[in-house]
């Protein structure tokens, strides 16, 4: 009945350190968005994308690497290098600047003249390079993410 009461007593403890221990917190992957584009002078298109953090914990982003389609046409690299430490439930943005095809160019300029009425699909897809907060290393996660770009009131090829 002793070594009962001990191995009990010794297994109660163990569990009690163990619930010392700091809590994991939840990791999910991110939400990216293209926030805003505007149509550089020399044909170049420069992305505003939103990345947003739906983990429960700071996570270090170091580079998204994947595909932008505009319409129904061919998918063009979508890659960029940065360093954003984005807190647990918000987002950051980063520049990423890409060189359209001429389909997606015409595409836009399609909608231009229509106002906030126009718009036209888009989609991003891949993954990002992150580091949770509580983990060592960087690993990526992926992304889909679809939406519509619209012509910006006032302000000429900007597109949100």
């Amino acid at each position: 009945m002793k070594r009962l009461l001990q191995g009990f007593l010794l297994a109660l403890l163990t569990a009690g350190l163990i619930a010392c221990g700091p809590a994991k917190k939840s990791v999910y992957p991110p939400t990216v968005s293209i926030q805003q584009l505007s149509v550089l002078p020399g044909g170049q298109w420069q992305l505003t994308v939103r990345i947003q953090n739906n983990s429960y914990a700071e996570m270090d982003f170091k580079s998204l690497d994947g595909q932008l389609q505009v319409a129904d046409s061919v998918p063009i690299r979508l890659h960029a290098v940065f360093k954003l430490d984005i807190p647990a439930l918000t987002g950051d943005v980063a520049q990423v600047d890409v060189l359209p095809t001429a389909a997606m160019a015409q595409a836009l300029q399609g909608i231009a003249g229509q106002g906030s009425s126009g718009r036209l699909a888009y989609r991003v897809s891949g993954s990002a390079s992150a580091k949770p907060e509580q983990e060592d290393k960087p690993r990526d996660f992926d992304f889909n993410g679809n939406d519509w770009l619209s012509p910006v009131p006032g302000i000429a090829n900007t597109y949100r």
